[in-house]
C-alpha cells in the first residue's frame, strides 16, 4: 500500500534533480548529468523491497536510486559538487558515485556495464551464505549488449541470488528502443535464460515493490535471478543540454499526465488522505532538499593533492 511517506520519497527525488539539473545549468556541477525525472518510482519501489544487507547497482542515471537506497543528500549534492564531503570525496561525480555504507555500490557509465558487477556480488553472496541479493538496475538500450547476455546467463545458470532491473524509458539515449529490436516487450527475453520475467507499471511504486518483493524473496530463498522490466517516461532529456528533437510533439505533456508523483497523489487523495497533507509531505520534501543543498555548497572543496589515492594498477 502506498503511503504519504512514499509520496515524500518520490518528491525528493523529483526536487533533488530539479535542483542538481538548476546547478548544472550555473556551471557549479561540472560534466554530464543524466537525470531520472520522472522516473522516480522504480527506485522507491524496488529499494522498499530490499534489506540493508543487499547490493544496488545503478546506472549513469542513478541520482534517484542513490536517495532511494538512503543516501543522505547533502552527500550526494556535495559529490557532484566536488565536495571534500561527498559520498567519493568529490571523485566520483554524477557519473560515478557510491556509498558501500548504503549498500549502494556505485552507478557506472559503460552502457551494461554495472551488470557483470553484480553478478560478481550475487556470486560472492552464494560463496559466504550471507543472504544478500544482488539488484542491478539498467535501461533499455542495455539489454541489447553483450555484457548484459554474458551476465543473465552466468546468474541463471549458476542461480545466482540477482534481480535484473531495466528502466524502460522507451529511449535508448536518443532513439526509440522499438526501432531498434525485434520485440520490443524486453521482458520475454528472460525466457531465454530460464529466469522469470515481468513487465509492470514503472509510474506505480505499488506495482514496483510488488514485483521486487517477490523477485527478491526468489533470490534469497535460492530460486535464482529474474528479470522485471519497468515501463517509465522521462520527463527531461537524455542529458542536460539535450534540446530533445527526437521526440514527437506533445509526447512530455502526455507523460506528465502519467508521472509517478501526481498519479500517487490522486490515489492518496482518492483513498481519503486529505490533500493539505500531501501539499505537506512535497513541503517537507523540498525543505530537506534545500537545506542538503545549501550545507553541500558551503562544504569545502575537495583537496586535489589526494587525486591519486585510491587509485589501483
Amino acid at each position: 500500500m502506498t503511503s504519504l511517506a512514499e509520496l515524500e520519497e518520490l518528491c525528493r527525488i523529483r526536487i533533488f534533480e530539479e535542483q542538481v539539473r538548476e546547478l548544472a545549468l550555473e556551471r557549479e556541477v561540472i560534466g554530464s548529468v543524466h537525470l531520472c525525472i520522472g522516473q522516480e518510482a522504480i527506485p522507491v519501489g524496488v529499494c522498499a523491497a530490499l534489506e540493508p544487507r543487499d547490493a544496488l547497482f545503478a546506472t549513469y542515471r542513478g541520482h534517484g536510486w542513490a536517495l532511494a537506497r538512503g543516501v543522505p543528500p547533502e552527500e550526494l549534492f556535495a559529490e557532484l559538487l566536488g565536495r571534500a564531503t561527498g559520498t567519493n570525496g568529490g571523485r566520483g561525480g554524477s557519473a560515478y558515485l557510491s556509498s558501500a555504507r548504503h549498500g549502494f555500490y556505485g552507478e557506472n557509465s559503460i552502457v551494461a556495464g554495472s551488470a557483470p558487477i553484480a553478478v560478481g556480488a550475487a556470486l560472492a553472496a552464494k560463496f559466504d551464505g550471507s543472504g544478500r541479493v544482488s539488484v542491478v538496475c539498467v535501461g533499455d538500450g542495455a539489454l541489447n549488449q553483450g555484457a548484459m547476455h554474458e551476465a543473465m546467463n552466468f546468474a541463471s545458470a549458476f542461480a545466482l541470488p540477482i534481480v535484473f532491473v531495466c528502466e524502460n524509458n522507451l529511449y535508448s539515449e536518443l532513439t526509440p528502443i522499438a526501432a531498434m529490436v525485434a520485440d520490443p516487450e524486453l521482458w520475454h527475453r528472460a525466457a531465454a535464460y530460464a529466469m522469470p520475467g515481468v513487465r509492470v507499471d514503472g509510474n506505480d511504486v505499488d506495482a514496483v515493490r510488488a514485483a521486487a518483493r517477490d523477485a527478491v524473496q526468489r533470490a534469497r530463498s535460492g530460486g535464482g535471478p529474474s528479470l522485471i522490466e519497468a515501463m517509465t517516461e522521462r520527463l527531461a532529456g537524455h542529458y542536460i543540454g539535450d534540446v530533445e528533437q527526437y521526440r514527437p510533439a506533445g509526447e512530455v505533456d502526455r507523460a506528465r499526465e502519467r508521472e509517478p508523483i501526481g498519479r500517487l497523489t490522486s490515489q492518496l487523495v482518492a483513498s481519503g488522505v486529505a490533500p493539505q497533507h500531501c501539499e505537506a509531505a512535497s513541503q517537507r520534501a523540498a525543505a530537506t532538499i534545500e537545506r542538503a543543498r545549501a550545507a553541500a555548497l558551503h562544504a569545502p572543496a575537495a583537496d586535489v593533492s589526494l587525486v591519486r589515492e585510491h587509485l589501483y594498477a
